[in-house]
Formats: structure tokens, sequence, C-alpha cells
């Protein structure tokens, strides 16, 4: 289910990528847009895909929550974690058809859409979230708890918070290299810095810089756990989140080269889902098993 899921958010990012948001018109859930051009036609068949994948997700996660209530007991977290997926599915789903419904879609540059946009990031890391929980806890893995966890559930608070404010910037930034792609690097950068660009395009030198300072803040905490337990699950998680740090920053400044291609937007987002999920399921490990806690 993660790993589907995972799927189709990398799909929706080349629908915004392509500029196909508007491929079925301003129609949902029904794909009823006129296409009369090839390129029309193109970008119908990219919405319409991630739409069906998207209803597909939908259905899995019915079923993922039904098993759930089927193989565990009452109170069990399991449950509650397959009751948040759905949840999330359906704001995922209802945030999407917003995008369509008012125009946020394709070519339009208004502050709503970064907004939506934003939003519909959190939401989307919500559920994976959510849906990666659930299968670590369907696995065998404690329950967390806050209580206890001492002064690293603060730590761990300010991680995942900046590891979101990381994600949102970076939505922001993928969208005005859509909006408002350049020709070099040196016209890209002064355009960054040049105060009658748009908001998006002055956006993107933040990027870079709250990308080290969240992913140098998430690496060296995870080094700094790892050491403190001999718990090989925990130093697993702990290193494999570093060096999804290290691998992003890599790709980061190949984005910012190439002058983000598609591919590596792609990539680069598949990376970050990643690195999200292994600070939640470090975050997760660390409340249960206090013993760490030191």
């Amino acid at each position: 289910m993660l790993a589907y899921n995972l799927a189709v958010i990398v799909w929706g990012a080349f629908v915004r990528a392509t500029g196909s948001g508007a491929g079925c018109g301003s129609n949902w859930p029904l794909c009823t847009g006129v296409a009369v051009t090839h390129s029309a036609l193109v970008a119908k068949i990219i919405e319409l895909t991630h739409r069906s994948t998207s209803t597909i997700a939908g259905m899995l996660i019915l079923g993922l929550l039904f098993w759930a209530f089927r193989a565990f007991p009452k109170k069990h977290i399991v449950r509650t974690g397959a009751l948040l997926t759905t949840f999330f599915v359906l704001t995922e789903g209802a945030i999407g058809a917003s995008l369509v419904l008012l125009d946020k879609t394709a070519q339009d540059k208004s502050t709503g859409r970064v907004v939506y946009l934003s939003v519909h990031l959190i939401n989307t890391f919500l559920l994976v979230a959510c849906i990666a929980l659930t299968a670590w806890w369907a696995s065998g893995a404690n329950r967390p708890s806050w209580r206890g966890a001492g002064n690293v559930r603060w730590f761990l608070l300010a991680g995942l918070m900046g590891t979101l404010l990381l994600g949102v910037s970076g939505a922001i930034t993928a969208l005005g290299d859509t909006l408002y792609p350049v020709a070099s690097l040196a016209a890209g950068l002064r355009a960054d810095l040049s105060s009658a660009a748009p908001f998006v395009v002055q956006f993107r030198k933040y990027h870079p810089a709250i990308a080290i300072l969240v992913g140098a803040y998430l690496a060296i905490f995870a080094i700094y756990r790892a050491k403190l337990t001999a718990s090989p699950t925990t130093r697993r998680l702990a290193f494999s989140l570093s060096g999804l740090v290290l691998t992003q920053w890599t790709f980061g400044a190949l984005d910012v080269y190439l002058l983000a291609p598609y591919w590596l937007q792609l990539l680069h987002l598949f990376l970050a889902d990643l690195l999200w999920i292994a600070a939640v399921l470090l975050s997760a490990d660390l409340l249960s098993n206090h013993d760490n806690n030191r």
C-alpha cells in the first residue's frame, strides 16, 4: 500500500510538472474536457491516469481499513492507523478535487494555488506517515507513548515540523520551476534575486537554505541517537535518515544545476517521501522504546 501510494504521489508531481492538471478541464470526478490538439490529448491522458490511480488507492485503503478491523482486536494501534489513513485519503481527494474545480492547475499563478499546494503537500505527507505507521505497527512494533519520552519528544517534534516545512518549501519551489522556467543557471539566479520577480520565483532561493538547516538537524540528531542505542532497528533507521539527507542534498544541487528537468524533480520528490518516512518511523521507534531516550 505504501509503495503504491508513493507511485501515485510521484505521478501527481508529473501532472504538475507537465502542466496537465487541466487536462480534464474544470470537471471532477468525470473527465469531460474537450481535447482538440495533440498536446491537449496528452494532458488529458496524464490527468485521467492520475485520477484513476488515485481512485484505486482510495479503494485499496478502504480494503486496508476492513482488513485492520478483521485482523486486530479492539483498541489496537493498527486500527487507529488504518482509520487515520482513511481520513487523510478522503481529505487528499477533497483537496485534489478543489484544485481542479477552482482552476488552481496548469498555468494558474495565483496566491491561492500556492496555499492549496502547500496544504496538499502537508496532507500528502500525513497520509504517507499514517500508511507507513500502520504497516510498522502491523509488523509488530510497539505502541508509541508521548509520556515518559523525556526531552527527546521535543527534538522529534521539531524535526518532523522542520521536515514538513522543508517539504512545503520544495513544493513551492517546484511550482516556480514549472510556471517560470529559465534558460540558464545565471538567468535563474538573477530571477531569484530580483525584487520584481513573482513570489514563487523569489522563494526559490530560500529552499536550499531550509534544506541545509533542516537536513543538518535531522542528520546530527539521527547519528547522535544511533550512538546512544544498541537497538539494531533504531540504528538502521537513524543511519537511513542521515544517508537520505546527504542524498537529497546531492540531488537538490543537481536539480538546480540542470534547471529542474522532469525526471529529476520526480526523483527528488520520491527521495523526499523516503526521508519523511524514515523520520516518522525513527520518531515512532524512539517514542516506543523509552530505554533509549536518555
